[in-house]
């Protein structure tokens, strides 16, 4: 009876045993990643095939990296320019695993592969700034440049990552600014500028206004002397007129006579407003005369 209880337990440890170097033999891939099988701290073999794969137990382990493309974003850092102005780099890399046995062999993980591009790309970034000035830099519109410039980087990078199982996809910048330290006083200048622009403006455009408003005001007052001029010959013309019609309506004694009489009748008719109606004449005026009929 002792022999078959022990023959039990010795058959389900040796299932047990089975059942652990089956399952330890076995590991999945998925489509997106890579599995190297380690033996002793050496790769054996590499594979990107999904699905389930087999390994020696106990004696194997699987090391897994990501096959797809990654993004690394890059602390911003300071470079010199050209002209020897300090800029602030903010920038990104993508990037993907091309031989994961070098990789393995050369760096081991992710974190120290970012580590690493970072390095390259600041030093990539660092000589291709040093032969652009600042002003090129910040007034640069032309999209191609930027692109002729964010290719040279990624070229310079990716050749020198190569080494590493590494290949770079792309490397773009996000911004390129000045150092805080540097923007109020760059912020300051260009406000400045542009007030001195502002000023310049103002001053053209009141000097063309002036000599506008001059040449208008000398036009009006030549329009005007003109037209007085004119008034008064029309006023000269008419009294002339005037002048020569009396002269003809009263070419006698009895008209020069009945025109004085009617004047008179005038000047009274004035001279006999609001409610006083009384007239006292010498009998030494002519209106009295005229009145009275004396001569």
């Amino acid at each position: 009876m002792m022999k078959k209880t022990v023959g039990g337990v010795v058959l389900v440890l040796a299932a047990l045993a089975l059942i652990v170097c089956l399952f330890n033999s076995m590991y999945t891939v998925q489509e997106n990643e890579y599995a190297c099988t380690v033996r002793f701290s050496q790769i054996i073999s590499t594979t990107d095939q999904a699905g389930l794969h087999f390994k020696v137990p106990f004696l194997d382990s699987v090391k897994y990296f990501p096959k797809a493309t990654m993004l690394y974003d890059i602390p911003p850092s300071e470079v010199l320019t050209l002209d020897k102005q300090n800029m602030t780099v903010d920038c990104y890399i993508l990037w993907r695993i091309r031989d994961p046995l070098l990789f393995y062999q050369t760096l081991g993980s992710t974190s120290v592969a970012e580590q690493r591009l970072d390095s390259q790309t600041y030093n990539a970034m660092k000589n291709l700034m040093n032969t652009l000035a600042q002003s090129d830099i910040i007034n640069m519109e032309d999209g191609a440049k930027r692109n002729e410039i964010y290719d040279s980087i990624t070229s310079t990078v990716n050749a020198s990552t190569a080494s590493y199982g590494i290949e770079v996809m792309d490397v773009k910048i996000k911004q390129f600014d000045l150092p805080e330290s540097n923007l109020n006083a760059v912020y300051a200048r260009m406000i400045s500028e542009r007030n001195q622009m502002t000023e310049k403006y103002a001053a053209d455009g009141e000097y063309e206004a002036s000599i506008l408003r001059n040449n208008v005001d000398k036009e009006v007052n030549i329009l005007v002397s003109n037209a007085r001029a004119e008034a008064a010959k029309l006023v000269a013309e008419g009294e002339a007129e005037y002048m020569r019609i009396l002269a003809e309506a009263y070419d006698s004694d009895d008209k020069r006579d009945f025109y004085e009489f009617t004047l008179a009748l005038d000047a009274l008719k004035q001279s006999l407003t609001g409610d006083e109606k009384t007239v006292i004449l010498d009998e030494t005026s002519a209106l009295a005369q005229l009145l009275l009929g004396g001569d």
